[in-house]
């Protein structure tokens, strides 16, 4: 590539592990070594709810009308796995960015008094945590167990990465996050939590961020299904971005012995419960990386930032391809 503002990024598919905040902590820093160390990385973005993790299946104990026992027991161990912002979690993906040199976003389940949210936070090599996103809308079941965000959560970092011995220029760009999607049917008579935040389904949430100048849209998710990838090379077209979407890959041994599971009769270590598909997608909705399905991993690319200004220069949503005489976008900033 001729230009010089190129950024080498990664997305790294990996999962929570048992709801273990130290194990998952520590294969935080091995992945966000393997990136820089095999692949140069500059920024790593990590699943949804990496930490604290995505309890997929699990029902809370909850009918319409009544909530049991068992289900607050259950609620009080998902509280107990979550972290605080700040916290030592903090502190340690903050050292884990500084000693690599990586710019991590990552899902988190964070704890506020007694209500949690589904957060992406933004951790800067030089300046240690520096924002934070909660999760607009949980869909259907997730009510139950997470908050809303409002607008005093939806930063669009500008940051400078510095030079390096592969790349001698700094260059800077501007970076934001946005929550999965997810929706599966089940066949049965058993009511379980499936659903996953419709953010990136969210159309006036995509053009605020298109109208802040977003250049690395990151896309941290738990939705395995091949529509997924559709969606998010439109994104990339729509917003003349790219897109990191990092995925979890996760089976039953990766969770809690009585973590809820699709067949409690035929319960198998190796059973899938997340199945990955992170991908990284140009401005112009080329796939430079991935999908990476049935395993752990981490994809990289080279990242122009240039493609971003090729692309808009026949679509830019927010500029030229707009019609402000006819739709206005008002956001709530708080």
């Amino acid at each position: 590539m001729s230009s010089s503002r190129i950024v080498r990024a990664s997305v790294v598919q990996a999962c929570t592990q048992a709801y273990s905040l130290t194990d998952t902590l520590d294969k935080m820093e091995r992945l966000t070594r393997l990136a820089f160390e095999r692949d140069r990385a500059q920024i790593a973005v990590f699943p949804e709810a990496f930490i604290g993790g995505y309890p997929k299946m699990s029902t809370f104990g909850v009918v319409v009308g009544d909530r049991s026992d068992v289900g607050r027991e259950e609620f009080l161990k998902y509280y107990n796995a979550a972290i605080d912002i700040p916290s030592p979690a903090i502190t340690r993906i903050e050292q884990i960015s500084k000693e690599t040199g990586v710019f991590i976003v990552t899902g988190v389940i964070e704890r506020d008094l007694g209500t949690l949210y589904c957060t992406a936070i933004f951790v800067s090599p030089v300046h240690g945590f520096v924002g934070k996103h909660r999760k607009l809308v949980p869909t259907a079941a997730e009510r139950l167990i997470w908050g809303q965000g409002d607008g005093s959560t939806l930063p669009v970092l500008e940051t400078s990465f510095l030079p390096t011995a592969e790349r001698a220029t700094e260059v800077t760009t501007k970076i934001s996050a946005s929550i999965c999607w997810y929706c599966e049917i089940h066949a049965g008579s058993i009511f379980v939590l499936i659903s996953s935040p419709r953010e990136n389904f969210m159309p006036l949430l995509r053009t605020y961020y298109y109208s802040q100048g977003t250049q690395l849209y990151c896309a941290p998710t738990v939705d395995a299904r091949p529509a997924w990838q559709n969606s998010m090379v439109h994104i990339a077209i729509e917003g003349r971005c790219f897109v990191l979407s990092a995925c979890q890959f996760a089976q039953e041994k990766d969770y809690p012995a009585d973590h809820a599971v699709a067949d409690v009769n035929a319960r198998h270590p190796d059973n899938v419960m997340i199945a990955g598909g992170s991908v990284i997608v140009s401005p112009l909705g080329k796939i430079l990386a991935g999908p990476l399905l049935g395993e752990e991993g981490v994809l990289s690319a080279d990242l122009d930032l240039d493609d971003c200004i090729r692309g808009k220069f026949d679509l830019d949503t927010t500029g030229h391809y707009a019609r402000p005489d006819v739709f206005e976008l008002k956001a709530s900033i708080y």
